[in-house]
């Protein structure tokens, strides 16, 4: 069995003219992040790996999961090649990761996440939100095997709305 949980960054700034890849998150996006990320309820028993684009924003997405998260920010590997939009480079990415990890926890972009997330979950998604959460799950021991797999939760923003407003 193989599990990846796909969380795309926290909404980005653009108060700055800044290259893409440098682009912090922003207010709203460090609430959405924190708000997320404090429901989200992983269970690390099995063997799993961290990975994150090098973007300035999935960075700072992620430093915020750690928080909440049993990640430990120093073990994340940071890929320049998850600095994609393109759902083939996303999946090309997935599928070499090593089997013996279980679980894939992923910070990345859209397009490519929410490509993804349809293409292999049984759940359509529109699109998934800044700081949102995709975990799917797949009935195979070889990530390079992955197909069909089923979406086994998601957690967006807006689910958690009412709660950030009473905050």
């Amino acid at each position: 069995m193989k599990t990846i949980f796909l969380i795309r960054h926290a909404k980005s700034s653009w108060d700055e003219p800044l290259e893409d890849k440098f682009r912090p998150i922003s207010k709203r996006g460090q609430k959405d992040a924190h708000l997320v990320a404090s429901h989200l309820q992983l269970n690390l028993a099995h063997s799993f790996t961290v990975w994150c684009s090098i973007s300035t924003r999935t960075i700072q997405t992620a430093l915020i999961f750690s928080e909440y998260l049993p990640l430990g920010f120093d073990n994340i590997h940071f890929k320049e090649e998850l600095y994609t939009f393109n759902v083939r480079d996303l999946e090309k990415s997935v599928k070499n990761c090593e089997n013996s990890h279980a679980i894939l926890i992923l910070f990345g972009h859209n397009e490519a996440i929410t490509k993804f997330v349809n293409k292999f979950g049984d759940l359509y998604i529109n699109n998934v939100p800044t700081s949102g959460v995709v975990a799917l799950q797949f009935d195979t021991d070889d990530w390079n095997t992955i197909s069909n797999g089923q979406t086994i939760a998601t957690l967006f923003p807006s689910q958690f709305k009412n709660e950030q407003s009473h905050k």
